[in-house]
């Protein structure tokens, strides 16, 4: 799949800054690639870039709109419809991340055969999975695992990659997801696969590798939240995990989306070591990732310092203070071969 740059990020009307996460996310590891916004009446969501009308855009040169928004269920508000018409009227491709596939809607297919535009449907891939067989593979991987939902996996997967890289180690970032999939340019969007086929997708993008080769693999959801628990356990069983560093929110009191409180830190921990010691014994975390975006300086400087001595492991915001810590971690538990 390749998706023609720069992207004109539509946002449509989403009512918090969450709701609009895959955008957030091209917009801070591809900013060059994003050109402008393109927002609808009662948008609560601003990626800090110039917001422009489509004439606006294409003369700006951007060549594709990515439908940079999730919500349950993956759908595509049928207000949204005759905007993402009026883009491939204009010209521009279109890529979407929603389960909802674009050529699924009728005004969409027809202006995007009548204009000669592309459709991409980032969630979907047409390729087939073997069922995953858990059977130990070379390479070293480390998968994020979390207290709830949009708690930072993927930011820090994307952190880690960098800072391993800095340090000379060999890493790279398996997108689990359709906004890792449009940073990456590659990686399947789990929640997408059909469910006996997820440890083996995960097997499929994380490959046999070199010894000390790092696959960083973006974690879904959590074992904890009733809706996303089956897709992050055919992840854990799939990623044959050696290392896992733990996201967390911590001003939430319960999941995003559900009435079921977070779990402790200490919960997770305990559940993804025996969970995951199905198809790797070895297992261990190796770190504590907290999105501290709510917290002042001070107090989540203090927060981390809490968590680190409770749990023995180094906890950082990665945005925030780095993954320094987390790196020294990993080469201290995993010394190359």
């Amino acid at each position: 799949m390749q998706i023609a740059t720069p992207y004109l990020m539509f946002l449509g009307d989403v009512p918090d800054t969450l709701a609009a996460k895959t955008a957030y996310g091209i917009k801070d590891w591809r900013p060059d690639w994003c050109v402008g916004q393109m927002r609808l009446p009662g948008c609560a969501a601003d990626l800090g870039i110039p917001d422009m009308t489509l004439p606006e855009a294409l003369a700006k040169g951007c060549r594709t709109l990515v439908i940079g928004v999730v919500n349950a269920g993956g759908v595509l508000p049928d207000h949204w419809v005759k905007e993402i018409v009026a883009a491939i009227e204009a010209g521009l491709d279109v890529a979407s991340g929603l389960h909802v596939k674009l050529g699924a809607v009728p005004a969409i297919a027809e202006a995007a055969a009548r204009r000669g535009r592309q459709l991409h449907d980032v969630r979907h891939t047409d390729e087939r999975f073997p069922t995953g067989k858990g059977t130990k593979r070379a390479g070293r991987r480390l998968l994020t695992v979390g207290t709830d939902c949009s708690v930072g996996k993927k930011y820090t997967v994307l952190a880690l990659e960098r800072g391993m890289r800095e340090r000379g180690l060999d890493a790279d970032f398996c997108a689990t997801g359709q906004t890792g999939v449009f940073i990456s340019g590659r990686g399947v969007a789990i929640d997408a696969v059909v469910a006996d086929f997820i440890s083996g997708a995960v097997e499929t993008i994380s490959p046999e590798a070199a010894p000390n080769h790092w696959d960083l693999i973006e974690g879904q959801g959590s074992l904890f939240h009733p809706s996303f628990a089956g897709v992050s356990l055919g992840l854990l069983h799939g990623a044959q995990a050696d290392a896992f560093v733990v996201c967390h929110e911590p001003t939430r009191t319960t999941m995003r989306g559900v009435k079921h409180p977070l779990p402790t830190l200490q919960q997770v921990i305990d559940l993804n070591v025996q969970l995951g010691s199905l198809t790797n014994p070895a297992i261990r975390p190796v770190g504590i990732s907290v999105n501290t975006q709510a917290l002042g300086e001070s107090e989540a400087k203090a927060l981390l310092e809490k968590l680190a001595a409770e749990h023995g492991l180094p906890a950082t915001d990665p945005v925030r203070f780095g993954v320094a810590g987390l790196v020294d971690r990993i080469v201290a538990d995993f010394p190359e071969v």
